[in-house]
């Protein structure tokens, strides 16, 4: 399973991961890239058990195909998205051992 963030030794400062850092398996380069991913995906995987009445069980080869586009499962798309959205305005740090989320200076 890919990582979001890089692992930071207690104790250490600074911002050292980024949550949907490049280094993610689930985020996409843009918004709009991994909405086109997600309407390709959600709507093989429907089109493959909705049209099986009108044309058969053929149909069902749309599943892996919807399931490609999904990067292996409808969760790890939307893990995807709210880390695309959220590139670049958070940023980790770690102070005293302790680690939080914060908005990103500009």
């Amino acid at each position: 399973m890919p990582t979001t963030d890089t692992a930071v030794s207690p104790g250490s400062t600074g911002s050292s991961g980024s949550f949907g850092s490049s280094g993610s398996g689930f985020a996409s380069a843009s918004v709009p890239r991994h909405l086109a991913r997600g309407g390709v995906g959600f709507g093989a995987l429907i089109a493959a058990f909705a049209l099986i009445p009108v044309f058969g069980p053929a149909t069902l080869l749309l599943a892996p195909v919807g399931l490609v586009a999904l990067r292996g499962c409808p969760m790890c798309w939307a893990i995807g998205l709210a880390e695309t959205v959220s590139r670049g305005r958070l940023r980790r740090e770690c102070t005293d051992g302790r680690c939080e989320l914060k908005p990103a200076s500009r």
